[in-house]
């Protein structure tokens, strides 16, 4: 299953990112850096669906990919000199 989760990654004083999904309030997940934090989500996103199959309610139907081999659009936030 591919599906396109928007996220938020929000970086802590004490360094480090907090990611969390303004469309699945329940994903909650943190990394050292940007890539691990995004690395993370995976493993998060699994728990959500689980949460979700417990509780007998479906996933948002907005975060599926129709096709699964068709192209992805992702965001990215970079910094520039």
């Amino acid at each position: 299953m591919i599906v396109r989760i928007p996220i938020v990654l929000e970086p802590q004083p004490e360094g480090g990112y907090t990611v969390t999904s303004p469309l699945l309030p329940e994903l909650i997940t943190e990394g050292d850096t940007v890539g691990e934090a995004l690395a993370n989500v995976e493993d998060a996103f699994a728990a959500v669906a689980e949460i979700y199959e417990d509780r007998r309610q479906p996933l948002p139907r907005s975060i599926y990919v129709d096709e699964a081999n068709g192209p992805l659009s992702v965001e990215a936030i970079v910094s520039l000199p």
